[in-house]
């Protein structure tokens, strides 16, 4: 990822922009995919940036506007494991953290690199002084996170992470095109509808588990429309290959009773929006976790990625249209989605609003920013409190030394006088 990074930064056009001195900006929103390096934009136009996180919260994000949350409770995006957990589950979160933390630390000398290469000249040309990387990353004015507690956990947050999930969906549902409209009309027993993603390509999957799964598909009274990136041979009379899907509009019809997914927050998100479940195919990163939570919350299903994966999926197909409870579930939580005061595009556009405004918005910082990490956990006081006991053996034998010696200078004394 470092090395995307470090191409994207480097890239002929994005130095154009940077070294533009006629470009000005009253915020930047940069997007946090496993790098802090996207917070050198601010310091080239001189004006607050807000962070921008396609995931559920989670530590790496929160450390730069917060303290590092507790793995005790607080997951990392790339686990399955939902708290509470047990002991060797909070050993294997803690360790996670750790061989994290670990890997940033390791980089950080190519990433200050990266970070006065790509953006020094650009500063620089502004007759400024480039500021250190370390203090550049956590002057970040807001997190806007694309997660609810609906798809989520109510995590303790700080003021200026805002969960703005599904600011993206239109009000109005675009339309499908005829071709798909008129397939979702007429499918009498509804509509499965099944995406691996943009990252997940269908089409390289294995020949055996591509053929397994039409098979399958063909077997239900169900129609199936499969984003597919390209042509397929003999499908059935119920299948039907796309080859792009308006994920949206198929959602928000009628006729769809279910969603086969990779995971993604984005798809997670839009099922619940739409009240389809779903069933699962995680692949990498947070879609382990993301199906984790909807499993738990009693809307979706979880099927490995393996050539086992038909018969697996089949099963799973028959318990969610075949039991109300998954459609009940997901209507429910649909309802604490939609149950917002404003909705998360207004909440967007007044939180950038505030932070321009503002200049900042320093009132909304967290001041454990600046709170060294042994003061956070009372490393300081706990070291004194077991000194203590230490000292004051110290002290005893020295006073029982002193008190012997006078004692025993007494004691000469008196013989001599004897």
């Amino acid at each position: 990822m470092q090395y995307v990074t470090e191409s994207l930064l480097m890239h002929p056009n994005v130095q154009k922009l940077l070294l533009d001195t006629d470009q000005t900006f009253d915020a930047v929103i940069v997007e946090w995919m496993y790098s802090d390096l996207y917070s050198g934009f601010s310091t080239v136009f001189n004006c607050p940036f807000i962070w921008s996180s396609s995931l559920e919260p989670h530590p790496m994000i929160l450390r730069l506007i917060d303290s590092l949350p507790n793995p005790a409770y607080f997951p990392d995006h790339t686990s399955s494991l939902e708290p509470p957990y047990t002991f060797l589950e909070r050993v294997e979160q803690l360790w996670n953290i750790a061989k994290t933390l670990y890997n940033r630390w390791r980089l950080k000398e190519k990433e200050e690199s990266i970070y006065e290469n790509a953006f020094g000249p650009a500063v620089k040309k502004r007759n400024r002084v480039l500021p250190p990387y370390n203090e550049v990353k956590y002057n970040g004015s807001l997190i806007l996170g694309n997660s609810h507690v609906s798809t989520g956990v109510a995590f303790s947050l700080p003021q200026n992470y805002k969960a703005i999930s599904g600011y993206y969906i239109p009000k109005k549902i675009p339309q499908l095109p005829d071709k798909i409209k008129n397939i979702m009309d007429k499918a009498e027993n509804g509509v499965i509808y099944f995406s691996m993603g943009t990252m997940v390509k269908s089409k390289t999957l294995p020949e055996e588990l591509k053929r397994n799964l039409v098979d399958m598909f063909g077997n239900l009274k169900q129609t199936v429309i499969w984003k597919f990136e390209e042509d397929l041979d003999g499908l059935p009379n119920n299948v039907h290959i796309v080859s792009w899907a308006p994920q949206q509009s198929i959602l928000a019809h009628p006729n769809c009773v279910l969603f086969i997914t990779h995971g993604g927050l984005l798809s997670t998100t839009e099922a619940l929006h739409y009240g389809v479940p779903i069933i699962g195919i995680p692949v990498f990163a947070d879609q382990f976790l993301n199906i984790k939570r909807a499993t738990t919350k009693g809307f979706a299903l979880e099927v490995d990625i393996n050539y086992e994966t038909p018969g697996n999926l089949k099963l799973a197909i028959d318990e969610i249209l075949n039991s109300p409870k998954y459609r009940e579930n997901i209507k429910q939580l649909s309802l604490v989605y939609h149950d917002r005061p404003v909705s998360p595009g207004a909440e967007l556009v007044h939180w950038v609003e505030h932070v321009v405004k503002t200049k900042g918005a320093l009132h909304l910082r967290s001041p454990a920013l600046h709170v060294p990490f042994y003061q956070k956990l009372y490393l300081d006081l706990f070291a004194v409190i077991l000194m203590m006991p230490l000292v004051l053996c110290i002290l005893l034998r020295y006073m029982k030394n002193k008190l012997f010696g006078v004692i025993k200078k007494k004691g000469k004394k008196t013989k001599k006088n004897q």
